[in-house]
């Protein structure tokens, strides 16, 4: 396995069976049917055909205002992201913005308006109903259009149609019908940042990293202010076992959303251990984990590795038994079993 480590600091050797293509599919496939469904993104009003989404999702309402609290009066765009999938885009309407979202967790939402310096918030939508967030922009000096004021480049109808038609197709994992609308939107708006980075997404969900971490490098930089492009970089270059590559790319989108997702902490923490910086493995492992929410069991046993790695037999020996404990039906129950058994066998551990 491409994302397995090569030296073992201990004479149990645990080949890691749970490569980043496997969590980003799994990702992936959380997050996609969370996308939300907004007049902009696929054609629909937000409205009472929408709420019959309530009995699983929310409503996000984003308002924004200027910098005496009033309501914005000129339009803004307002984009939002599950992770590091674009989950929509909408221009307000007298200040405000809706989303309708069918998966609960963590959102990231992004405000760009003339005049304006880009606003970032991140939120988290943990029960069905509503979520709010307002935005209370900060004056610039000048005017400016929305890609001056924003730092990106704003796509023309007919590229923002074959985008959003794209997004739409991986959204319902129709992969050859967003192959063909993405090519469009390529071919209309070939170093458009936005549309470099849902190309690379596309790649990574088809298992070609090498074409993913060529659109997703060009996204970045052209926009070095996206946490997801970065986040997605770095796991195409996990996957083709450039550990080194990855760690910059990984660490860059937490800086720029130190609340990014598990799934940036879990490629960082495979990275870190790959390169032996087994404390930095260790801790990001941790947090990936706590951040995991139990969606993703299997990186405790990164951070059994990683405490193994560090000399910290009992502790790791107490991850794996919680493991069993709690995941007695995976497959890598047994590999964890012999794992506990070896461990004591070699004097690492108290035997049971």
């Amino acid at each position: 396995m491409r994302c397995s480590h090569r030296r073992a600091q201990d004479p149990v050797q645990i080949r890691a069976k749970w490569p980043v293509r496997r969590f980003l599919t799994r990702f992936l496939l959380s997050t996609l049917p969370g996308l939300a469904f907004t007049s902009s993104l696929f054609g629909q009003e937000v409205g009472s055909q929408e709420k019959e989404f309530f009995g699983h999702g929310a409503v996000i309402t984003v308002n924004v205002h200027d910098p005496s609290g009033q309501t914005l009066s000129s339009p803004a765009v307002v984009r939002l992201f599950h992770g590091q999938v674009p989950s929509g885009q909408q221009n307000t309407s007298r200040g405000v913005a809706e989303f309708v979202v069918i998966s609960l967790g963590e959102y990231s939402v992004v405000v760009a308006a003339p005049g304006y310096p880009e606003a970032q918030k991140d939120i988290k939508v943990d029960t069905t109903g509503n979520a709010r967030v307002d935005f209370y922009l900060r004056q610039t000096s000048g005017g400016g259009s929305p890609a001056s004021a924003s730092g990106k480049m704003v796509l023309a109808p007919k590229a923002r149609e074959a985008l959003d038609k794209g997004l739409r197709a991986f959204r319902e994992n129709k992969l050859a019908e967003a192959e063909k609308y993405l090519g469009e939107a390529m071919r209309l708006a070939p170093g458009n940042p936005e549309v470099l980075y849902a190309q690379g997404m596309l790649r990574l969900k088809q298992h070609d990293w090498g074409q993913a971490q060529t659109a997703l490098e060009k996204s970045t930089q052209i926009d070095p202010n996206s946490a997801p492009a970065f986040a997605a970089l770095g796991m195409a270059l996990c996957d083709q076992g450039k550990y080194d590559a990855a760690i910059a790319p990984l660490k860059k989108s937490l800086e720029l959303n130190p609340a990014g997702g598990w799934e940036t902490r879990w490629a960082l923490a495979k990275s870190y251990y790959q390169r032996e910086q087994y404390a930095e493995a260790l801790n990001m492992s941790q947090e990936a984990l706590a951040r995991s929410n139990g969606s993703a069991p299997a990186i405790a046993l990164l951070v059994a590795q990683s405490l193994t790695a560090v000399g910290r037999y009992e502790d790791a020996a107490g991850v794996l038994r919680e493991f069993l404990r709690d995941h007695a039906d995976l497959q890598e129950a047994a590999t964890t079993r012999r794992w506990l058994e070896q461990l004591a066998a070699n004097g690492k551990i108290r035997s049971n």
